[in-house]
């Protein structure tokens, strides 16, 4: 006779409430590999026009104890908020060096929310690239 073996989950916050101490969480909101035209550069043929850049963005959040099925959109952070900081966020400034827009990329993403911990900005100039090699910069960045 085979004996059924019965495993009862704890509801999620009485396992938080017993796990919290040992354990640590983070949250990561991702935007990889979106691509947009900046003003960059500092060579005269980069100059006068705008060169595509690839970015990857990794943003850390002061993360909740627990998410339940009907936790409200205000507990994350919109994610095109991610996308509109490697865009619309740059404006139609000419940045000489690509450590610029990722500054500009941080400083966007933590101007816009206090919950951001920690902002890592990859960029890849994408016009340097002769065999799909990735040639760049990766800053990252935490709250002061």
């Amino acid at each position: 006779m085979r004996v059924k073996r019965i495993v009862r989950c704890l509801p999620r916050m009485a396992c938080a409430a017993i796990c919290s101490p040992i354990m640590a969480d983070s949250l990561y909101l991702e935007l990889v590999d979106f691509e947009h035209d900046i003003h960059t550069g500092i060579y005269s043929e980069e100059t006068g026009r705008p060169q595509p850049l690839r970015f990857s963005v990794r943003v850390k959040l002061k993360e909740q104890q627990f998410y339940r099925p009907d936790t409200p959109l205000e507990q994350s952070k919109n994610y095109m908020d991610l996308k509109f900081a490697c865009s619309e966020g740059l404006g139609d400034a000419h940045y000489k060096l690509i450590e610029a827009v990722a500054d500009h990329v941080c400083e966007t993403l933590f101007l816009q929310d206090a919950r951001v911990e920690e902002v890592q900005v990859k960029i890849v100039k994408l016009a340097l690239s002769e065999a799909n090699e990735q040639i760049g910069i990766t800053l990252t960045r935490e709250r002061r």
